[in-house]
């Protein structure tokens, strides 16, 4: 077995990228504080063929060094938007017709493996602060929660962690039948 080289890979230009189809989901990034979170997610976004990062509140925005040394150049790739609060995001997205998740722990949450995206239907998924989740007025205003299952003594997963579980869940779910 040998590795492939980076030209045997045949990965997209960023032109060719911003052609191609796209997953139907947008990342919503509620008040993420970790600029290195914040780049791994775009990385895992165009890898996943995200239509588009929402950066809400707190979040940093590229361009900035700090979100580029996870990132590699995915800031480049991946379409996004800057909205002062979470729920101006939400808003916007409702209107353009996707559903609202958070992916959190909360009462009546719905377990990743149980969920089945529709194929005709965009995604808003909502990841939140590191530290707090997913904002509580977020909360009062999605459409379903999903959370991932857990087996261990910790009580959460890293947001990027959790970000590359649930966008390779609904790739899976929606292009590899």
């Amino acid at each position: 077995m040998r590795k492939l080289k980076l030209d045997e890979l045949n990965r997209a230009t960023v032109d060719e990228f911003k052609a191609q189809d796209k997953l139907p989901v947008a990342v919503v990034l509620d008040n993420v504080r970790s600029m290195h979170n914040i780049g791994s997610i775009f990385r895992t976004s165009d890898g996943f063929a995200v239509e588009k990062v929402c950066l809400c509140g707190i979040t940093a925005q590229p361009p900035h060094r700090e979100i580029e040394k996870t990132a590699l150049g995915a800031t480049q790739s991946v379409n996004w938007e800057y909205y002062e609060t979470p729920l101006q995001a939400v808003q916007k997205l409702r209107n353009e017709g996707y559903q609202i998740i958070a992916i959190e722990q909360a009462a009546d949450s719905t377990m990743l493996n149980t969920f089945t995206p529709a194929p005709s239907q965009k995604y808003a998924l909502i990841f939140g602060n590191e530290v707090n989740g997913v904002s509580d007025e977020v909360m009062e205003v999605i459409d379903v929660c999903i959370e991932i299952p857990q087996f261990g003594t910790k009580h959460s997963f890293n947001i990027v962690v959790s970000a590359g579980i649930v966008l390779w869940d609904f790739f899976a779910k929606l292009n590899l039948k």
